[in-house]
């Protein structure tokens, strides 16, 4: 039994339990490209929340990391054969069901850990930060606190050569020879302000890219995904642990 995971967790212990934080792993359900599974955000995030909580909880942070929220905003990718969509409306509900059990149990701090680039909890929490002003919500984008540049050669956002070398690394089972994946090149938009960044439309995923794929996954390696792994993990526990020690109520310097 791992204290650190309310799935692992029983009634004896959390019973007279004091949590700080409670962090919430959200992924998706969808085409990785033709060599990773459908689950690789949600392996991602689970993988990445659980070694996270336990350099935390092992340096003494009061945490508790809640089970994976496996589907996400897909709404680029409904003609792609069972990528599952949960639109924001639908995550708002959800967020505000899971506050009201923290804010019940006085759990006051909570952390959404996105393993989505579909996902967006900005305006969610604002929204229900209004209802629970007692409370302190936050978010991060596990996968952007590292320079993938610094461990990776190939640039791409979806079943990369990053999302591939992690999944090398924690489920090498479910990952086919690189020689079937696809070269997840990518269409860029005609759009002169949506190639440099600063305006934004929703990819539509199928013309965008043919095997669901952005970025060359050709040089991953089960290796690359240990180191940049263990980077992760450390520098995300770092965040848990300040949050769960934080004041919320005077959060700033």
């Amino acid at each position: 039994m791992r204290p650190y995971l309310l799935a692992e967790s029983n009634w004896k212990d959390l019973r007279k339990a004091n949590i700080e934080l409670a962090i919430l792993p959200w992924g998706a359900t969808e085409a990785h490209n033709y060599h990773l599974p459908y689950g690789t955000d949600n392996f991602e995030a689970e993988a990445v929340a659980t070694e996270a909580a336990r350099i935390a909880h092992e340096a003494g942070s009061s945490i508790i990391v809640l089970p994976t929220i496996p589907f996400g905003v897909n709404t680029g990718q409904a003609d792609i054969f069972l990528d599952m969509n949960l639109n924001p409306s639908t995550q708002l509900a959800i967020v505000k069901d899971i506050t009201e059990v923290l804010h019940r149990q006085k759990v006051r701090k909570l952390l959404i850990l996105n393993s989505h680039g579909g996902n967006d909890f900005k305006t969610i929490l604002r929204e229900v930060g209004l209802l629970y002003p007692d409370m302190f919500f936050s978010a991060c984008n596990w996968f952007r606190s590292l320079d993938k540049k610094n461990y990776f050669e190939k640039e791409g956002d979806h079943a990369d050569e990053m999302e591939t070398s992690l999944i090398m690394y924690l489920h090498p089972h479910l990952v086919r020879p690189l020689e079937e994946a696809g070269p997840g090149e990518e269409r860029q938009s005609l759009v002169t302000g949506i190639r440099e960044g600063w305006a934004w439309s929703e990819r539509k995923w199928s013309r965008v890219t043919k095997d669901t794929g952005i970025g060359d996954p050709s040089l991953a390696s089960a290796e690359k995904g240990e180191k940049y792994f263990k980077d992760v993990t450390e520098k995300v526990a770092k965040l848990f642990i300040e949050l769960a020690t934080l004041n919320q109520y005077d959060p700033y310097k």
